[in-house]
């Protein structure tokens, strides 16, 4: 088994798509996703994103952990009104269960680790 260099995109053509139409709070944004490693609950990489905002829902058994390399973003939670920004050289963990608004402030990169558990438990 080797190591795997997660920001290694040169020449590799990213996954493209954007946010459900019923998500979509402001904007349409272009998210380009590079899958460099998956294996078992676990899947990383480097994500990009266009300004904008929607609605996400993660189930009891997803979390995710992200660092930004450049650009902004803000996590709206859904209960309360309060969000969390996240900015260049710093990371954040989107807990299971985490209901709310991801939002673009500015275009952003970001290295990103999924992990999904089977049985829906963390």
């Amino acid at each position: 088994m080797s190591i795997v260099l997660i920001d290694r995109t040169e020449g590799q053509a990213p996954a493209l798509d954007q946010p459900r139409d019923d998500r979509r709070v402001a904007g349409a944004p272009l998210r380009k996703t590079w899958l460099a490693h998956e294996a078992g609950p676990m899947s990383a990489g480097t994500w990009e994103c266009e300004v904008g905002r929607w609605r996400i829902v993660f189930p009891p058994a997803k979390q995710e952990y992200f660092f930004v390399l450049s650009g902004r973003v803000r996590l709206h939670e859904r209960a309360g009104g309060a969000f969390t920004e996240v900015g260049p050289g710093q990371g954040a963990v989107i807990p299971p269960g985490f209901e709310g608004e991801f939002e673009v402030v500015e275009p952003v990169r970001k290295q990103f680790v999924l992990v999904e558990l089977p049985g829906g438990s963390v």
